[in-house]
């Protein structure tokens, strides 16, 4: 009788420590994602959010642990990961269009001899139209608003039809077009059954745009579904004393001093 085999997580980390100056940012950090669910990972200001998902992707060294992606290295799984930095970190004045930052996603399929050709071109034009982008492809990426720069990025990442997507704070000081275009992006990669873990500081839609969450303070606190691990007990063991609970006309909600 042939043995059934259990298809691998999407991301297996395992006991992640990194350290700056000898000092641990992110300390024994293990936990798994589940398969086609949107997980933001949460947390007070220098927890190690940002630090954690560098060190998943191999930006940053870590001093212990393991990542695997479906089973795998991420060097051998690259083609499935699709990456959203911070706006802060991008160098914006870097004289290249819309266009082309959105068909550099399709370098991991075509590799970097071959150039894009009209089949890229196309999927390119495509993916901009879904984030409300098409309008601005050929317009220099320094003179577009932040969050037009952040709905480029957005394509770029889509573009890249990975399985895996990373996303550090893509909502943080967007405009309301670009929250809209991000919210639907999420839900189109949802339906899709991609996987996508987002760094994200607002708890107050924390319930609303995600399935599962982590909770990390320089360690991880908790992991698992919205309903039970967004809970105001485990929120205060995250947050400490940064985080009040008020109640405004008969419903309670989630405040960070």
């Amino acid at each position: 009788m042939k043995k059934e085999t259990t298809a691998a997580a999407p991301l297996t980390v395992s006991g992640i420590t990194v350290a700056y100056q000898r000092k641990a940012v992110v300390e024994d950090v293990s936990f798994t994602l589940p398969e086609g669910k949107l997980v933001a990972l949460i947390g007070p200001n220098g927890a190690g959010k940002s630090t954690l998902l560098k060190a998943v992707l191999g930006l940053v060294p870590s001093i212990s642990g393991a990542v695997a992606i479906y089973g795998d290295t991420y060097k051998k799984m690259r083609s499935r990961v699709g990456y959203v930095p911070q706006r802060e970190s991008v160098d914006w004045d870097f004289p290249t269009d819309a266009l082309d930052v959105v068909m550099m996603g399709r370098y991991g399929h075509l590799g970097w001899i071959k150039r894009p050709g009209r089949k890229e071109k196309e999927l390119a034009m495509s993916t901009l139209d879904k984030v409300g982008m098409a309008d601005f492809a050929r317009r220099q990426i320094s003179q577009l608003s932040g969050g037009q720069q952040q709905r480029v990025f957005l394509a770029r990442a889509l573009v890249q039809e990975a399985d895996l997507y990373f996303m550090d704070e893509p909502f943080a000081g967007v405009d309301a077009a670009t929250e809209k275009a991000i919210i639907a992006l999420l839900s189109e990669l949802k339906r899709a059954g991609k996987t996508v873990l987002v760094v994200h500081h607002d708890l107050s839609t924390v319930e609303e745009y995600f399935d599962h969450v982590l909770l990390l303070n320089k360690k991880l606190i908790a992991a698992g579904p919205v309903e039970t691990t967004f809970t105001p007990e485990l929120l205060h063991e995250t947050y400490g004393g940064k985080l009040a609970i008020v109640s405004s006309n008969g419903r309670e909600a989630l405040v960070k001093q």
